[in-house]
């Protein structure tokens, strides 16, 4: 049994000492959301808009509409040394299910293992590139010339659709498999400025279908980058360039919508929203004062001076004339997007057989790519795209 008084702290008198620490907590906490808010509504404020945009193309895929999209039709490797050939097949390009397809497969399902190595003559049917060496290729085991291990695809609004500034989004699910390299990109309708990089380059989306554990950035990362210069051994596309990486799973997994807004001031590439950004550029400098070149270079022969490219256009060339919108899933290449030595690539970039090489370890990197009732996640599958250009 209890005796005595019972304390009741609720009787006694506030302490004025806690009654002020209260008070200070509540008014930083008031402060922090008041600045937070602050900081939000002037970064938005401050985030560069297009203004007015009006459709240009929308496709949604209903059928492979031919208006809209030509394929590139190509063995030559693309000025990357790939190791596919693009075909105008419908094995390798197709809707289905009111999405497209842009699957890779094997040029051995067609001509056999043995004619890739040697003594078989392939002419590409409906070539597009006027150099006949990007049409044909005659296999020779003893020189190491092969004809290309892979088929796939490449489409373009280049004879339909492009714009000048304005906004791009491309609703895609990447593919799976080792040394698959899936892009969605833009080039000029026209070298205004030269020849690649000085026209410039917009890529909205490059990836590896490698797995995730491949140390230079497997499928569940995806790049965009811009790519220019004034001369084609100085690309400074590492200047203006970024990636998002997604901590669990991979880009294969689902679709994802690729977004590019561009105008005079900026240009900004991004994953589902504006915040997944990949780059945003904001343009205060002109790309030759970006670039910090030098005046004097070797061409290979002779030193030459080295010139603006850009001084008639404006700030913002070479990105400031008509693009329009590729599509393609690559193999390979030797161009450095696969670096040597990392996840057991198969081939050398610096090597003259470096697609022989390649071919020759088809039953490796062929078993990671899907087969059979999965061969649809080996592809790029394109659900939607749509083109707006500045009003």
């Amino acid at each position: 049994m209890l005796t005595g008084e019972i304390e009741k702290p609720w009787k006694s008198k506030n302490n004025s000492q806690l009654r002020l620490a209260y008070w200070i907590t509540y008014a930083a906490a008031a402060f922090g959301i008041v600045a937070g808010a602050m900081r939000c509504f002037f970064g938005w404020r401050n985030v560069p808009r297009i203004g007015n945009l009006c459709l240009v193309m929308e496709d949604e895929f209903d059928t492979l509409n031919l208006d809209i999209w030509s394929r590139d039709v190509d063995l030559g490797g693309f000025g990357n040394g790939e190791f596919e050939m693009a075909t105008e097949s419908s094995t390798n390009s197709f809707v289905k299910d009111g999405k497209l397809y842009i699957l890779p497969t094997l040029t051995s399902d067609v001509i056999g293992q043995d004619a890739i190595f040697n003594g078989y003559t392939y002419n590409l049917t409906g070539c597009t590139n006027e150099k006949w060496q990007a049409c044909g290729v005659v296999s020779n085991s003893t020189t190491g010339v092969v004809v290309n291990p892979v088929q796939s695809a490449r489409l373009t609004t280049r004879t339909s659709h492009n714009i000048q500034f304005g906004k791009v989004e491309v609703k895609a699910k990447i593919p799976r498999g080792d040394w698959i390299w899936p892009a969605i990109w833009m080039l000029p309708v026209d070298n205004a400025y030269g020849i690649w990089p000085m026209s410039g380059e917009i890529d909205l989306m490059e990836a590896r279908g490698n797995d995730p554990s491949y140390p230079k950035q497997g499928r569940n990362v995806v790049r965009g980058s811009l790519n220019w210069g004034p001369m084609t051994q100085f690309n400074s596309g590492w200047k203006t360039y970024g990636w998002r990486a997604m901590r669990r799973g991979s880009f294969d997994q689902d679709f994802h919508t690729y977004s590019m807004e561009w105008d005079e001031n900026f240009i900004r590439i991004y994953v589902d929203n504006r915040l997944h950004y990949m780059l945003a550029l904001t343009i205060k400098e002109s790309f030759w004062d970006r670039g910090d070149y030098p005046q004097v270079v070797n061409n290979g022969s002779d030193y030459i001076v080295l010139s603006d490219p850009w001084v008639n256009g404006t700030i913002a060339a070479p990105f400031d004339k008509p693009f329009y919108l590729i599509l393609n899933v690559a193999v390979g290449g030797t161009s450095g997007w696969f670096p040597d030595g990392y996840g057991g690539k198969p081939w050398l970039d610096g090597s003259l057989t470096a697609m022989s090489d390649f071919a020759k370890k088809q039953s490796d990197w062929y078993s990671t790519w899907p087969q059979g009732s999965q061969i649809d996640d080996r592809a790029l599958i394109v659900e939607s795209v749509r083109m707006w250009e500045k009003c």
